[in-house]
């Protein structure tokens, strides 16, 4: 057995042999798979494995897209036979809800070039005899939906990877993983030990087990799974052809030919956990007991629906484990704690991700960064806040609502609350709606009754006036916003001011009090996050960033090594933090503190340590509303009082409380980016009008990178839209994100954030678009329906800035 290696891949399933496989295809091929059976053991062997190109998300849209084209490359590549079957997809909605989504997909799917489209019940009876459409409002048709053989893909990619130089040790359980000084790993096993550069954990079931070795707790979940096979169904036996596959997600049940028969999957409502003290060791090629009366109610919806299913027998039943996040996303990406460690745990739909997710890892690991922004499956979406009592309740809902449309701005309530900060109660008593970000409770919206809840949909729900209201609150009075949820950072030390301008594109601030924006640039010459940094001190700063991203920029903040001189830290628990905004804003303020606020005495971009109703706060200048406005940061023992204090003295002037829906629609009326949306790795800084803030005289981490993008026209141009009051009343949906964007008939975009802007009487969009212009009218597809839109020229709400420095 090998004693050296650039990579040792844990764990022998499908994923771990893409991983394997991307690696030596983008050219490693020193690397290592460790299997502590037979590949395929543990849930590779017994999943369906189907495989669908299209999903809500356009990133994981496109590597599924690249998964399904490259089984058959492989089978070519290799001469193993990946069992492809490829008859097509029906989509079936039953609600006009999953209609919409099914529209919004198929919009999508002309935007990309992807194969995905509606077809009249004549054809789709014609595509599948043994359906009833009765009911269905929509079908839509994925000519090149289908399944393959779970083996036999697992085996063909570690074909693949051994014909490329990668070995693969099979019955070697790894004992241990061992971090060395140099960000190395010493990979432990009873056949000898290897030393590595990079340690992967794509260990499947044991992806816990397997992370406890390196020092790490995944927040993993094992359920059970059930689906069943029927006997030869003679309808079927007696056609040419194979049927295509049936996604009938109202139904909640998955329905495919599998033989002669049909196979009916379901993830039912009463779910069975596994292994919630850990996966047995000795686990491999083993099943659970049947137990069909858990899916009963699923198999009648079938039954219904696949009048057949009822009259066949069954031939089998496979009862066997999943392993689940508690978004159901894979936990991807290199654990920011740790060096050179990778993780791919808790996969789901893994036949139809295993390509895409086995080349985006070797990315990652060999060239630095992904090609795609994939922060919805990246690890550090979640922090140890995700704890086992969590992650075993968002993975119960996530199993029982597998199928369910999750909505946009939808909140889950399971799990909740995790983290609160010390006025949740406070807020809860005045109505506030909570949202979750990155495990803290936030108001999203403030009702006039407590406990009310949210409604969801693709259309205007029941906190879209209330929303405006508190929109009005503040652009005609104040408004006090908590903001406690923003990643907060305090960095000190005689090599401060040196190390954060090694780090952040822009110069730091070179006056106590003063500030500035600046972007992080990512690996590939993209934007990583985009900051507020404030000198508070001769060698003091205070950085803001985005909250739901402060373990993800860790990484960043990790990549240069920080002087021993250097104090680095967050203070996002530590400290909480409200902005009080709009034209009365100054007023309210002036009440609780003896500090001047005037414009001359405290311009815009500028910070002070003052005294607010005898509390002691970091004031700011700035607000994310785009009007007047200070933030206030503030000792978390503090808020309770600060809160008080401001909402008191903004009774005087018909001031209140504001949600974060409120300021989203403030933000996109002033054209302001918001990271994860506008802000991504994706868009390079000129594209997103950062280029400006990007000093290229001096050095920062990623300049080359940035250098070598900035040399090239943007691709698109980051814009705002103005989309037509008829259409938007007559659908009652405003943009949400995501949405296609076409000019005359040809795709020229997609919506990043999209709201109603309530102060200035216009549906609002920003979007990314490419040749076109300001004035040009284009089609926004809400709800996957053409909806006329124009490009403005300028932000709708003070464009010239003299309100927010007013």
């Amino acid at each position: 057995m090998k004693t050296h290696a650039q990579a040792v891949v844990i764990g022998g399933g499908v994923i771990g042999c893409s991983i394997l496989y991307h690696l030596t295809k983008l050219g490693w091929s020193d690397v290592v798979m460790l299997e502590r059976d037979e590949l395929t053991s543990g849930s590779t062997w017994h999943a369906a494995a189907n495989i669908h190109g299209l999903h809500d998300s356009t990133n994981i849209s496109r590597i599924q897209h690249y998964t399904m084209n490259l089984y058959k490359e492989l089978e070519v590549e290799t001469g193993q036979g990946c069992g492809v079957f490829q008859p097509g997809s029906l989509y079936l909605a039953q609600t006009e809800n999953r209609e919409h989504q099914l529209r919004l997909q198929a919009a999508k799917a002309k935007l990309y070039g992807m194969n995905f489209h509606e077809v009249s019940r004549d054809e789709a009876e014609r595509l599948h005899p043994l359906v009833n459409f009765d009911g269905i409002r929509c079908i839509m048709w994925e000519p090149d939906g289908g399944n393959v053989d779970p083996s036999g893909v697992t085996n063909a990619y570690a074909v693949g990877a051994r014909q490329r130089g990668a070995e693969i040790y099979r019955f070697t359980p790894v004992t241990g993983t061992e971090p060395q000084a140099d960000g190395t790993w010493i990979v432990r096993t009873p056949k000898g030990d290897i030393h590595t550069q990079w340690v992967i954990n794509a260990a499947g079931l044991w992806g816990r087990e397997v992370a406890r070795m390196a020092g790490i707790e995944l927040p993993l979940q094992p359920t059970e799974h059930q689906y069943f096979v029927t006997e030869t169904i003679a309808e079927i036996d007696g056609l040419d052809r194979r049927l295509p596959s049936v996604a009938d997600r109202d139904g909640e049940y998955y329905l495919r030919q599998e033989g002669k028969g049909l196979l009916v999957g379901a993830y039912e409502k009463n779910l069975k956990f596994w292994a919630e003290d850990g996966t047995p060791p000795d686990f491999g090629h083993e099943l659970f007991d049947d137990d069909l009366e858990r899916i009963e109610e699923n198999m009648m919806r079938a039954i219904d629906r696949v009048p057949v299913v009822g009259t066949a027998g069954i031939k089998r039943v496979i009862n066997g484990p999943m392993i689940w996040s508690p978004d159901s996303n894979v936990l991807f990406g290199p654990v920011p704690e740790l060096r050179n460690y990778f993780c791919c745990n808790g996969i789901i739909p893994g036949f139809s991700q295993s390509g895409g997710m086995g080349l985006l890892a070797a990315e990652w690991i060999i060239q630095g960064e992904t090609k795609y922004d994939m922060f919805a499956w990246d690890v550090t979406r979640f922090g140890d806040w995700a704890d086992k009592a969590f992650t075993k309740e968002r993975v119960g809902d996530q199993y029982a609502k597998r199928f369910s449309i999750h909505f946009p701005n939808e909140e889950r309530d399971a799990g909740r609350p995790v983290r609160t900060r010390p006025i949740y109660e406070t807020q809860k008593s005045m109505g506030a709606v909570f949202g979750l970000n990155y495990g803290w409770e936030h108001p999203l919206w403030f009702a006039d009754t407590p406990g009310t809840k949210d409604t969801n949909g693709f259309t205007r729900q029941n906190w879209w006036a209330p929303v405006g209201e508190e929109c009005k609150m503040l652009r005609e009075r104040a408004g006090i916003i908590d903001i406690s949820n923003f990643a907060k950072y305090r960095c000190s030390g005689a090599g401060a001011e040196a190390w954060l301008n090694a780090i952040f594109a822009n110069n730091m601030p070179k006056s106590i009090g003063r500030s500035c924006l600046t972007p992080l640039i990512s690996v590939r010459g993209g934007i990583a996050g985009d900051f507020t940094v404030t000198r508070t001190g001769n060698e003091e700063f205070w950085i803001i960033g985005s909250g739901m991203a402060e373990r993800y920029h860790q990484r960043y903040f990790n990549a240069l090594e920080r002087p021993s001189d250097v104090t680095f830290e967050s203070k996002t628990v530590a400290m909480c933090g409200f902005n009080v905004a709009g034209p009365k804003s100054r007023e309210l303020l002036q009440r609780l503190t003896n500090a001047s606020l005037a414009t001359a005495d405290f311009p815009f971009m500028r910070s002070q340590q003052i005294s607010i109703a005898g509390i002691d706060v970091l004031a700011l200048r700035v607000s994310f509303t785009g009007d007047l406005g200070w933030e206030l940061h503030c000792n978390s023992e503090d808020q309770a009082a600060l809160y008080d204090a401001l909402l008191e003295a903004g009774r005087d002037f018909g001031a209140g409380p504001v949600g974060s829906r409120a300021l989203m629609s403030m933000r996109v009326e002033k054209g302001y980016g918001s990271w994860s949306r506008e802000y991504s790795p994706e868009y390079w800084p000129q594209e997103v009008g950062l280029d400006r803030l990007c000093k290229m005289d001096k050095d920062f981490l990623n300049k080359d990178a940035a250098a070598e993008v900035m040399k090239n026209a943007p691709r698109e141009h980051l814009v705002i839209l103005h989309i037509d009051e008829d259409a938007v009343n007559a659908s009652n949906a405003d943009a949400t994100g995501n949405e296609p964007i076409f000019k005359d008939g040809i795709g020229i975009g997609k919506v990043t954030s999209g709201t109603y802007g309530y102060t200035v009487g216009k549906s609002l969009a920003l979007a990314y678009v490419k040749n076109a212009k300001p004035g040009d009218r284009v089609e926004v597809m809400i709800l996957g329906v053409a909806h006329g839109a124009t490009i403005l020229s300028e932000p709708p709400f003070d464009p010239k800035g003299e309100k927010l420095r007013a």
